[in-house]
């Protein structure tokens, strides 16, 4: 038999992709879980980008599309940047088109890891920057977050006791998944002071930047040297199977990232890249409907769920997903989260995927509404009395 890349044994499937697993096994046997899990937002794309795209097809957008992406995107993009981050970035030479956030966090990576690098991680983060972690041969080092006044904290303390002398990157997620929380102005500025005095680069992945509630505001990170902001059209707009993203950074990061990303990817079709840029460039109600839609949303997780006795609902500030804090049950989150599947009939994540850090919490996504939410929900709180 052929051996494996040796590498390939540093990979894992992610926390959605076993559990979905796991939920098919349980259909085929003819029972039907409500599932509260998945991060795909329930709204059609908004039709003038759908129409954007067929005007485009129409028009014979169909050829190979400019590997770094079609200037027009990444002029929007800039205008976009520029009026929304007040961040000022040519789009000539600072801006490259991805296929998805995903590619472009991978090719970042790529782009920038030697083997053995050390790359800071949130504890606890989105479980899917791990694997792209190893492929680039950096050593994940987590950075313990801590829960205090209802929310998730990440501070510069916990960040230097993270360092070390191998530490190159700082990987963030803002707002951050899974726990909801948006980070400050202040909180900001306190992680640039800390990439600055340790000479380090950070990635900022701010697919969730639209969505915030309250007074809570998305703030980007003003490290023009050292920093590559990291974009997509799914949540925004909608546009998960568009597979459309975007990078921004200094040009010399930006020319290796695209040096990496060519040898895999020519760029998301020409007729897409169209779409996005009216996307950008149109009428932003649909995107302040799905926020309304999504703040409503969070209003009834939060009233559905509350009282719960050793269960406390951390109310999230920006994202779809809500951390519920079981830690006084004394329960270890994935045992609760396969009581819940297999007793109570619905489908969460637990904290613990996410980390150690989350240990003890449990994900709740509202991502999708209506009768799903309410019987997911419905569900979810017999289940977690049940505990």
């Amino acid at each position: 038999m052929p051996t494996i890349a040796t590498r390939v044994s540093a990979l894992r499937p992610t926390a959605v992709n076993a559990i979905l697993t796991e939920v098919k096994a349980l259909q085929s046997q003819g029972k039907k879980p409500v599932s509260l899990m998945r991060g795909e937002p329930d709204f059609r794309t908004p039709q003038h980008i759908v129409d954007a795209a067929a005007r485009a097809l129409r028009d014979g957008r169909t050829g190979y599309p400019d590997n770094r992406g079609e200037i027009g995107l990444r002029t929007a993009v800039a205008e976009k940047l520029e009026r929304e981050n007040g961040l000022s970035y040519d789009p000539g030479s600072e801006i490259l088109v991805t296929d998805g956030a995903t590619l472009g966090i991978q090719s970042a990576l790529l782009a920038l890891l030697n083997e053995g690098d050390d790359v800071l991680l949130p504890d606890p983060v989105y479980d899917a920057y791990q694997s792209p972690v190893r492929l680039a041969g950096g050593r994940i080092v987590p950075v313990r977050s801590r829960i205090a006044e209802g929310r998730f904290y990440l501070d510069a303390a916990a960040l230097e006791a993270a360092w070390t002398p191998a530490s190159k990157l700082l990987l963030l997620n803002t707002p951050w998944n899974p726990v909801g929380t948006v980070f400050t102005a202040a909180e900001i500025r306190a992680i640039e002071e800390f990439v600055e005095r340790r000479n380090m680069i950070l990635i900022s992945d701010e697919i969730y930047e639209r969505i915030t509630y309250g007074e809570h505001r998305h703030v980007s990170p003003r490290l023009r040297d050292r920093c590559i902001l990291v974009n997509s059209f799914s949540k925004t707009y909608a546009m998960t199977g568009w597979r459309l993203g975007y990078c921004a950074g200094p040009k010399e990061i930006i020319q290796a990232m695209f040096m990496v990303l060519a040898q895999s990817s020519r760029g998301p079709a020409t007729f897409i890249q169209d779409a996005g840029a009216v996307a950008l460039t149109g009428p932003q109600g649909c995107v302040d409907e799905m926020r309304k839609t999504y703040t409503e949303r969070r209003a009834i997780v939060i009233d559905r769920l509350r009282n719960i006795p050793k269960v406390h609902v951390l109310e999230p500030e920006g994202g779809f997903f809500c951390m519920l804090d079981i830690r006084d049950t004394g329960i270890a989150s994935n045992e609760a989260r396969l009581r819940l599947l297999h007793d109570a009939g619905v489908v969460v994540i637990h904290g613990a995927a996410y980390g150690p850090g989350g240990e003890g919490t449990l994900r709740v996504s509202f991502a999708s509404g209506g009768e799903n939410l309410e019987a997911g929900l419905a569900r979810l709180r017999e289940g977690l009395a049940a505990l």
